[in-house]
């Protein structure tokens, strides 16, 4: 995501809408929808950091958990002839297509 903001370990989406000449966004990777906007930058930071620092309490005040829980098992879907690719470069290396994927998801979220 290009336009997102980041506070604390939350990131927030965002987005502008011409119509309302407002910027919007939402709380990324929770189980729960938290919206918040601004009319411009600065605005739009500030609702951001009191929409998280809101839901933070919320949530330790009803003992849920801040973020979504992951099980470790998505679906990709990518064209035929990179899944022939990946399942070839597999084979050559002698891993599991599911290695192979693990690996080059592991390059590109390292910090």
């Amino acid at each position: 995501m290009k336009n997102a903001l980041r506070y604390q370990d939350f990131i927030g989406s965002v987005h502008f809408s011409a119509e309302d000449d407002c910027f919007f966004g939402k709380i990324e990777g929770i189980d729960d929808l938290v919206t918040f906007e601004g009319r411009d930058v600065d605005e739009l930071k500030r609702a951001f950091r009191e929409a998280v620092e809101d839901y933070i309490g919320l949530c330790r005040r009803a003992g849920r958990p801040l973020f979504k829980s992951y099980h470790g098992t998505f679906n990709i879907r990518m064209p035929a002839e990179l899944h022939r690719k990946a399942a070839r470069k597999s084979a050559l290396l002698g891993i599991s297509l599911n290695q192979l994927v693990q690996r080059a998801v592991e390059r590109e979220v390292r910090e």
